[in-house]
């Protein structure tokens, strides 16, 4: 080996050692870019079950107070009484509102979790095209390094 390949080779190794530092870096972010990504996804769902224990709270607060309208009802129904008869159509109107108020909560607790749901699958799928464009990547300058 004369001087000047010596010098080749000598030059080759200095850039292979950037690449490779400079690989160590892109691997260094997109491991932080994950760990972010991991904490936001914990968060997402630490406020996902927030919202999710606080609906179903709300939930429970309205079949509970329909219970007692129910019994209520059954009550006045029971007494005969023509001025409860008539308390009853209110009631039955309160309890039918209430119907209404948990429909509408457990509709937004669907729409919520699916939002979360397909949120949470695109980050995933994201990140998994990330990695596999880097690794193509690195295939690629492998494949071009006269060492290989």
């Amino acid at each position: 080996m004369d001087d000047n390949d010596n010098d080749n080779h000598h030059e080759f190794r200095k850039a292979d050692g950037k690449e490779q530092n400079n690989s160590n870096k892109r691997n260094k972010r997109n491991q932080d870019d994950d760990d972010d990504d991991e904490l936001m996804i914990e968060e997402g769902e630490v406020a996902l079950w927030e919202r999710f224990t606080d609906n179903f709270q709300q939930v429970q607060s309205v079949l509970d107070q329909n219970r007692v309208l129910i019994q209520q009802v059954n009550e006045n129904h029971q007494s005969k009484l023509p001025d409860n008869l008539t308390k009853n159509v209110a009631l039955i109107k309160e309890i039918n509102g209430n119907i209404s108020t948990v429909v509408s909560l457990y509709s937004n607790l669907s729409a919520n979790f699916t939002n979360v749901f397909h949120h949470h699958q695109h980050q995933h799928r994201g990140s998994n095209e990330e990695e596999e464009e880097e690794n193509n990547n690195n295939k690629e300058q492998q494949q071009q390094s006269p060492d290989a």
